[in-house]
């Protein structure tokens, strides 16, 4: 088969990862640019105009600010005796029951914490910043891709970890010593001609890192891409000495080459933040400015209207006792859909619809590891950044907070989804935190000496998520996404379910400011109706 000059420039791009993963990621809705532009604002509220929120997550917290900031009465109903929602970290003292009644006190040394939840901050999801710099959060760049990380398969190499920046740069050497090769013999003359041809072998060369006849061999060109066996160094230190690249034949095997996406995915491979602290801390300043609005430990058991307002009964959630209603004019619904699907609510077949068509939360679990050095650092001289592995526990994170000073540290020692997940949360948390030690070791044999306590949240096991996030699987978006946004009669929901940017914290934070804008907006132009009531 013939092949275009663009096609041609397409598979090289293909290999490289980022067309092919940034449509992957396109199709999946998670690839979208916030379309954030400014703070919104909201003019003209009528006076005594009340709003209910339920939820004190992002979508919450940000509704509670703005619509207060307008001059609408808000109350927060929240379930948790804390305000963020998932946007939660873990420190030192903190307890956590989980169902099933397993309960956990996280013993993390002062200073040192862990996000079950959110944990990173792309540079376009410009609402989140702009609520971070307006509340004055301090944020600190996020390492995803460290070149010095690693990338383990335990079927390949004898289980060893290899470098990332020597799986990257021998598999593009590879592949561009197959394509100058296919150039060479005359593969592509009928698309190519002599000119493109010699501009494609050269680009293939410097790509690459080829020698004069196409050939990825060691070097010490290829020493500045993957790095050398003998670092140079200084006086009389011993000479530097190359590197060898992987066989050919063994990295494609290995399946390695399927992470070298990473830096090319819109979301990972960009400017990346996080609260210096934690990634609670956006959430806990949007809190301070609405906390006497928050009402904590109220769990939402139905959800009622009628054409003059709400009414949402609620009880204590640690306790069970008496059902109490608070009643408004209004009401946003942040609850996620894996929780509201089983209340009782008043709304119309298409919304109650569209909840059901989400509500099936993704599974995920995430385990947090403290350690009494950071081994990472100086011994493998990692520093942030994420190592990946076909085991289950999937990734192993390393902590930007702390970098290059002596003490202890909390690695993300597992992060998975999927089957993966569903068998972490069948575990109880000590065994999830065993077992992330124990695949761990695999990795950095430094664990077991170095390990000393452990946090793990299992999400479907989260009394109030049920789950990770909403997943929209097949056509599910296209046939109920609208209706699930859409105001009915007095009520309106929010949250990362309710946007095309699901499971990051920008998608909770657009899909607040719209329902409120919307909502606002009809409570305006309703105006003269009520006063005439």
């Amino acid at each position: 088969m013939s092949i275009t000059r663009r096609e041609f420039l397409g598979r090289i791009g293909a290999v490289a990862g980022a067309a092919v993963m940034y449509q992957a990621m396109s199709s999946l809705g998670f690839a979208s640019e916030s379309s954030y532009t400014g703070p919104i604002e909201l003019k003209g509220a009528p006076r005594g105009t009340s709003v209910l929120i339920l939820g004190a997550g992002l979508a919450g917290l940000v509704a509670a600010y703005e619509l207060s900031r307008a001059g609408y009465k808000v109350k927060v109903l929240e379930y948790n005796q804390r305000a963020g929602g998932r946007a939660w970290t873990i420190r030192g003292g903190d307890e956590y029951t989980e169902l099933g009644g397993f309960r956990q006190k996280c013993e993390f040394d002062k200073g040192l914490y862990f996000n079950p939840g959110p944990w990173r901050i792309p540079y376009h999801h410009h609402g989140l910043l702009d609520y971070a710099r307006r509340l004055r959060v301090p944020l600190q760049s996020f390492t995803e891709v460290n070149q010095n990380a690693y990338l383990h398969s335990s079927k390949a190499f004898g289980g060893k970890p290899q470098r990332f920046r020597h799986v990257r740069s021998d598999f593009k050497g590879h592949v561009a010593e197959l394509l100058a090769k296919s150039l060479n013999q005359g593969g592509l003359d009928a698309t190519l001609n002599g000119e493109d041809k010699e501009k494609m072998l050269e680009a293939m060369r410097h790509w690459g890192i080829l020698d004069k006849q196409y050939k990825y061999v060691a070097s010490h060109a290829v020493d500045s891409s993957r790095g050398y066996r003998v670092d140079p160094g200084g006086g009389l230190m011993a000479k530097p000495e190359s590197s060898t690249p992987i066989d050919p034949g063994q990295l494609v095997d290995s399946g390695l080459w399927k992470y070298l996406v990473t830096d090319h995915d819109y979301e990972m491979g960009q400017a990346l933040f996080q609260p210096v602290g934690g990634m609670d801390r956006i959430a806990m300043a949007l809190y301070r400015e609405v906390a006497p609005l928050v009402q904590f430990g109220a769990k939402v058991v139905k959800i009622d209207q009628d054409e003059h307002g709400v009414a949402v009964s609620y009880t204590d959630a640690a306790h069970a006792g008496a059902t109490h209603v608070a009643k408004a004019d209004w009401c946003l619904c942040t609850i996620p859909l894996s929780i509201l699907s089983q209340i009782p609510l008043r709304v119309g077949d298409p919304m109650r619809a569209a909840i059901s068509a989400a509500s099936a939360y993704v599974a995920s679990a995430k385990v947090g590891l403290q350690f009494k050095r950071r081994f990472w650092e100086e011994d493998d001289r990692i520093y942030g950044g994420v190592s990946y592995t076909d085991l289950p526990i999937t990734m192993i994170s390393y902590p930007m907070d702390g970098q290059n000073l002596p003490g202890k540290g909390v690695l993300l020692g597992a992060y998975n989804f999927g089957p993966n997940a569903n068998v972490s949360t069948a575990m109880d948390p000590a065994q999830r935190v065993r077992e992330a030690v124990r695949l761990g070791t695999q990795i950095h044999p430094q664990y077991p000496a170095e390990f000393e306590n452990g946090f793990a949240v299992a999400w479907h096991r989260s009394p109030f998520t049920l789950g990770c996030f909403a997943p929209w699987p097949g056509d599910t978006r296209e046939k109920h996404y609208d209706n699930l946004c859409a105001i009915d009669g007095r009520i309106a929901l929010a949250g990362e379910h309710a946007s095309r940017l699901p499971a990051w914290q920008e998608g909770a934070v657009l899909s607040s400011l719209d329902a409120i804008s919307r909502m606002h907006a009809r409570i305006v132009s309703k105006a003269p109706e009520k006063k005439n009531a």
